[in-house]
């Protein structure tokens, strides 16, 4: 029988990863919320599905879409950035019906390691540490987390990544031009869209669910000098800092992915 997997989102990550999928023998059924990309998806050999995720529950044909698969990664952003009266819990807590009811067995959950507050002293986080966001997607994320993991009709693992970058994507494009950026001392945790693929892969290859895994480049310079190097190698004006205020920050530990899953990271943060 063909291998099947559902992922619902293919954005920037979610549609290379798909395509990765698809090079290992995997079928793939991917969604949008966009009617108009639809088309892109089939051409790149997903079959492509139009969902969107609201409080009231998925609109589209969502049964379809889970049909015959039996593992969902979901890689659906909070949106909380553009639109902070979100109700992101609840979004997902009206999907996990339809998982229930579906042929999936495994849940992958991309999450965020900003479900871990910015502290002074930049604290050590590993997957013992408790969640303790104070912001509001930050807190979200905590909760559905927590939503998934307690249901017992399909297993789920907690993939958290540290901040993203890769083609045509990297924070340094955000950083340049701005002024007083706080935390110019804090480290930075960061990963690449490579190596966020090599991990999804990793964990279904060796079928690690039920787990919680942290995920950042193991080295954390700091946030300062890092982001001042990497605009002058883009040709970009360097950041302003507020060097008069306390760094928070924290540094994420990513030391089980490469003990358990054997994982050894494939790019750099250059």
């Amino acid at each position: 029988m063909s291998k099947q997997i559902s992922i619902l989102g293919t954005g920037w990550l979610g549609l290379p990863l798909a395509k990765s999928l698809i090079d290992g023998g995997y079928i793939v059924k991917g969604s949008t919320t966009s009617e108009n990309k639809l088309e892109t998806l089939g051409k790149e050999g997903l079959k492509a599905f139009h969902i969107s995720l609201t409080e009231q529950g998925p609109t589209g044909t969502i049964v379809s879409f889970l049909e015959d698969s039996k593992i969902l990664i979901i890689n659906i952003p909070p949106g909380l950035r553009r639109n902070p009266k979100i109700d992101f819990v609840a979004k997902i807590r009206a999907l996990i019906p339809y998982i229930e009811k579906s042929t999936i067995k495994s849940v992958l959950f991309v999450s965020s390691t900003s479900v871990f507050a910015d502290l002074e002293g930049f604290p050590l986080i590993s997957e013992e540490t408790a969640p303790n966001a104070t912001s509001n997607a930050g807190k979200q994320l905590i909760e559905v987390e927590q939503l998934l993991q307690n249901h017992k009709k399909f297993k789920t693992t907690i993939l958290r990544f540290a901040g993203l970058f890769g083609p045509k994507r990297h924070p340094a494009n955000m950083l340049s031009r701005r002024n007083n950026i706080k935390n110019p001392k804090a480290p930075v945790n960061l990963i690449h869209l490579e190596d966020c693929i090599g991990l999804i892969l990793k964990i279904i290859k060796t079928e690690n669910w039920d787990q919680v895994f942290n995920a950042s480049y193991p080295d954390h310079p700091e946030k300062a000098v890092y982001y001042s190097e990497v605009c002058k190698q883009m040709g970009l004006p360097k950041p302003d800092y507020d060097f008069g205020t306390a760094s928070k920050g924290k540094v994420i530990d990513s030391q089980k992915v490469q003990d358990i899953l054997r994982y050894p990271f494939l790019r750099d943060l250059n």
